[in-house]
């Protein structure tokens, strides 16, 4: 009898008292789950995503200048200064490319660079990938594909940028200015670098006031700004100053800044801002569509 009592009153618990526990238990490994995986997310000065237009308005020798533009600021003793200046001396880095018709290509995934090795092994891993140039341009879907990225990244950054540089306006997806806001809305603060060209040729003409349509439609979130580069040929020096800026948390000086340090500063029809007339950000559907152009798109 003694025993039969025994085994009665260790018997588990049962009914509402057993859910109680069974939820419990579960809530527990949630929490402890979810402590886990943030635990894993290293702390960075800065999340960035480089995202680089590759489509068919950039030829393949324009590709190629735009790509060796990057790979030097990446081994340039400046950029890794700035990146080590930090108050944690590191940041997160993925490159990608883009065009339309739904390309997007990751170059090289996230990755923590912290000093001249890590910068350059970056490099070196860019530098090997092939250059595929695509139709169409969609800056929207770059920015619409990026932002999915920076989540379960592995880095959690006290500040996370998308990079978007291209030479023409968006013609394919949804309107950029609605994946611009979506992308702020996430806690992302979308930066540009435009390039100004003269190119006319009759397949992918590009608009003389990219850099104005970047400034109104592209960028967006805190501290966002965009550097012009003058031509392909320019690109290596604007990308160089741009991630140096977005490294150290900086902004460059605006357009009425420049005018009155300066009124004479760069080519006038890239810096008098206020005698140009901003394109609308719906303007590169309307050339693809040929109401401006007759048909011929970029």
């Amino acid at each position: 009898m003694q025993h039969a009592m025994t085994a009665k009153r260790f018997r588990g618990p049962t009914g509402p008292f057993r859910r109680f526990l069974s939820v419990g238990l579960a809530l527990f490994l949630t929490v402890s789950i979810g402590a886990g995986l943030a635990a894993k997310e290293k702390p960075v000065d800065l999340e960035l995503l480089l995202a680089v237009d590759v489509s068919g308005s950039v030829d393949a020798e324009e590709a190629l200048l735009q790509r060796n533009g990057y790979l030097g600021a990446l081994r340039n003793p400046e950029v890794i200064a700035a990146i080590k200046s930090g108050m944690l001396g590191r940041i997160a880095l993925s490159y990608v490319e883009w065009a339309g018709l739904g390309y997007y290509k990751v170059i090289v995934d996230w990755t923590e660079i912290h000093d001249e090795a890590s910068a350059v092994a970056f490099a070196d891993k860019l530098a090997a990938a092939p250059i595929v140039t695509a139709h169409r341009t969609s800056v929207s879907d770059a920015i619409d594909l990026s932002v999915p990225r920076f989540t379960g990244n592995g880095f959690e950054g006290t500040r996370r940028i998308l990079d978007v540089s291209g030479d023409g306006s968006n013609n394919y997806g949804r309107l950029v200015t609605d994946a611009r806001d979506d992308a702020v809305a996430a806690g992302i603060t979308v930066n540009g670098l435009p390039i100004v060209t003269d190119q006319t040729n009759a397949v992918y003409p590009t608009i003389p006031d990219i850099d104005l349509f970047y400034r109104d439609c592209v960028i967006g979130g805190p501290g966002a700004f965009y550097v012009v580069a003058n031509g392909f040929e320019d690109f290596d020096r604007a990308v160089r100053k741009k991630l140096i800026l977005e490294i150290a948390g900086r902004t460059p000086p605006t357009e009425s800044q420049r005018a009155a340090a300066s009124p004479d500063f760069g080519p006038s029809r890239l810096w008098r801002v206020a005698e140009r007339e901003s394109p609308p950000c719906n303007i590169g559907e309307w050339r693809w569509l040929g109401i401006i152009t007759g048909g011929t798109g970029e």
